[in-house]
This record gives C-alpha cells, structure tokens and sequence, in this order.
C-alpha cells in the first residue's frame, strides 16, 4: 500500500489563485458548451512543440474541484484510496485531535491495523467512514426538519 507525506498545509499564493481562477472559468466554460463532451487543454512543450491533451468530463470535473479550491486560497492534499494513514494524518484529515481518533479506531468506528506498535488506517476506510457520518448527520437534520415540519413549527 502506498503511504503518504506528511500533509502539507501551505496554502496557493495570490498568483497561484489568480492563474487557477482563469483556468477554472476557461475549464468550465469549456465544459458548458458540450453535453457529455470534456475539456481539451492546449500547451506548449518545453522543446516548444504545441500539443493538446483531452480531458475527460469526470477529470476535468475533478480539476475543476481542485481548481475551485485554489483560486479561494484554500490548500488541498490528494490522497490515494489506497495510502495508509499514520494516525495523526486521519486525525488531520477528520479535523479532531488524535486520542480522539484513537477511541474511534478502538471502538472499531474505523477499520485499522497494525504496522509494528503503530496504528495503520486505510484512507479508503477512512473516507467510508467520512461518507457513513455525512449520510448519518443528513438523515438526522432530514428527520429533525420533518418532525418540526408535522408539529407545525415550520
């Protein structure tokens, strides 16, 4: 299994947003025009051949993503489904402290396995957990708004 880096917290510089906030709009512009179509990117090599590269509609939806992020001046990380987790990255990536994530993983919230004494946690694990909690919270709010709604509160 692949293992990650620690996470990097810089965030994009004023250029770095402006340049990915034009190429959002060129993207998506791109992406508007045609239904089912992608994107294609033209480019010049270093040797200064031009070239072009095709995008997919589900790559460039995915560089759109990562593009939105940018240009906000919010910073990312990409993580494979396949990278194993230290504790400390997962506790990064859910936002709480690590003797928290620890109770998780002891309750068997989170699948994990050991690496020598070192917890190991697959990210596809952990983002199924993600995904579990998000469609837990929505059913609760869900639930929540149709019994305000049926005693008149709303």
């Amino acid at each position: 299994m692949a293992q990650i880096q620690a996470l990097d917290h810089s965030l994009p510089t004023e250029v770095d947003m402006q340049v990915a906030d034009t190429l959002r709009k060129v993207l998506a512009s791109q992406l508007e025009r045609g239904e089912g179509a992608g994107a294609t990117v033209q480019f010049t090599s270093e040797e200064g051949h031009p070239g072009e590269v095709v995008l997919s509609p589900q790559l460039a939806r995915k560089f759109l993503d990562i593009l939105r992020l940018i240009s906000s001046g919010k910073g990312f990380h990409v993580v494979p489904f396949t990278a194993e987790l230290t504790t400390q990255q997962a506790a990064d990536m859910l936002n709480v402290s690590r003797p928290f994530l620890i109770g998780l993983l002891d309750k068997k919230a989170i699948p994990h396995h050991m690496a020598g004494r070192h917890r190991r946690i697959r990210a596809e694990d952990l983002f199924s957990y993600i995904q579990e909690r998000e469609q837990s919270c929505d059913s609760a709010l869900t639930d929540l708004i149709k019994t305000d709604f049926d005693e008149g509160l709303i």
